[in-house]
């Protein structure tokens, strides 16, 4: 996707074939890497969080994506006896409606377009099952489904296009205008984020005079001035961190589990524990490195889409691709604030005992509060960027477990579990849950009047700020004055 889109841009730039084909090429390998770079971090640390799930024998939910859509199979079939493939052509009338909506944002006011393609399998997976959930009437099987499909991908086309909206401004601000958006699953959690990180901790839209201590802006004393350092931060944290959870899940897990040989002493499992914490700054620099090989890329090449096809229009793109901007440390404890709060909530569940329990997975935990807390850090400052993240773990544990108990997916063992999952989507639920056909028209009309009161707040800055950043800052500067 990535990289048909670069191709496009550039071709109706009109580039050189070579200049065309290069892009494409740096775009595609740019964004494997930053895959490289993602999936070593899921496939190294999922397996020690749901590690704790068998430590202390619960019978939980996992909230992660890949859980969450499994769950989504199995119980679709189970239940409805609906193939996959249904989720697959919801995707595609959804991503059409994205289009649509963004085509024609001079009326919209939708300036960005969903083009993380992994994400769209997983929340059209989740979508189809909670819309079924609250619109059973909708399924008639065969090709009675066409007016159920187009009600579902109505419903998640606008929120694809109203969702990577929202990220437009905080992105632009957070990169100084490179002119993308974030296409994801904590979207509302983002904007929200901005909003607290300035109203809370910041200036309020410069309404409050003070001075805002960002991480990077930590005087440290001492040794402790290797903080500073964006590895050595991150290893030294994921090591401690991590490393006292894998000592309470103890050695034999990790034998069993195959991570460790059978007979392997304390010696070889101290290692091991070493040599994971110490990968996660490593997989974090991969990342980070394919974020930069494909943005500029990306960026460059959509001016021409933007110009010719949908224009004032941005990219939507996977929230790791902010990671390369803003303070680097801001990530990783943005990340270690959202863990503590649900490590917490999960402690809550299991001591007012909850019927449906909770163990966290990776990408929600590090994905979601790791972006909300660099966009909390760059409005807010190092207290946004602990308190807002703290408060987004608490709020994935218990909306999960709410939504996912409700609609019956725990039963299956997984639910997508992230921001957006746990707080837009069970409210949309239970709007369609009681509102039935008329809930459709409400959902959509409350979902596309976001970006409209969002222009009317500032009309001129709403267009400009993807079209002309410069021209953007210049003016928003004159009105401070």
């Amino acid at each position: 996707m990535i990289g048909f889109i670069t191709m496009i841009g550039y071709i109706l730039l009109k580039k050189k074939w070579y200049d065309v084909l290069g892009g494409t090429l740096k775009a595609i390998i740019g964004m494997l890497i930053l895959n490289v770079g993602s999936g070593g971090l899921v496939s190294t640390f999922r397996p020690i969080l749901a590690g704790l799930k068998d430590r202390f024998n619960l019978t939980a939910t996992v909230i992660d994506p890949y859980f969450g859509q499994n769950a989504v199979t199995a119980g679709v079939e189970e239940t409805f006896g609906a193939g996959f493939s249904q989720v697959m052509i919801l995707l595609l009338i959804a991503f059409i409606v994205n289009i649509l909506l963004v085509r024609f944002n001079k009326i919209t006011k939708c300036r960005s377009l969903f083009t993380t393609g992994h994400v769209q399998v997983q929340q059209a997976a989740t979508a189809y099952w909670l819309i079924l959930f609250a619109l059973p009437q909708l399924w008639q099987g065969g090709i009675k489904t066409v007016p159920m499909l187009i009600v579902m991908s109505v419903i998640l086309g606008a929120y694809w296009a109203v969702g990577s909206n929202l990220t437009v401004k905080p992105m632009q601000e957070l990169t100084d205008g490179a002119g993308f958006a974030i296409a994801h699953q904590q979207m509302f959690g983002i904007r929200l984020g901005y909003i607290l990180a300035d109203k809370l901790f910041g200036t309020n839209g410069g309404k409050r005079k003070k001075e805002v201590k960002k991480v990077g802006d930590m005087e440290l004393p001492g040794f402790f001035s290797i903080f500073n350092e964006n590895m050595v931060c991150t290893a030294i944290l994921m090591t401690v961190f991590f490393g006292i959870i894998m000592v309470v899940i103890g050695m034999p897990f990790f034998i069993n589990a195959g991570s460790l040989k059978e007979g392997a002493n304390v010696g070889d499992f101290i290692m091991h524990i070493l040599t994971t914490c110490l990968n996660f700054a490593v997989y974090l620099a991969i990342l980070q490195l394919g974020v930069r090989t494909f943005v500029t890329e990306l960026t460059a090449s959509f001016q021409g889409i933007a110009d010719k096809l949908l224009p004032a229009s941005v990219p939507g793109v996977d929230c790791a691709v902010c990671y390369g901007f803003g303070d680097a440390n801001a990530v990783t404890f943005g990340f270690l604030a959202g863990l503590t709060g649900q490590l917490i909530a999960i402690v809550a569940l299991i001591i007012f005992k909850s019927p449906v329990l909770i163990v966290c997975g990776f990408v929600p935990v590090f994905f979601d509060n790791a972006t909300i807390g660099l966009v909390a850090n760059e409005k807010g400052g190092l207290k946004a960027c602990l308190c807002i993240p703290f408060l987004s773990g608490l709020i994935q544990v218990f909306g999960s477990a709410l939504i996912a108990g409700w609609v019956g997916m725990a039963q299956y063992g997984g639910y997508l579990g992230m921001f957006d999952w746990a707080t837009v989507w069970p409210a949309i639920t239970v709007i369609l849950k009681y509102l039935s056909y008329a809930g459709v028209a409400v959902v959509f009309v409350l979902l596309m009047a976001l970006p409209q009161i969002e222009y009317r707040r500032d009309p001129k800055a709403y267009f400009l700020i993807t079209e002309d950043y410069e021209a953007y800052k210049e003016y928003m500067a004159s009105k401070k004055k």
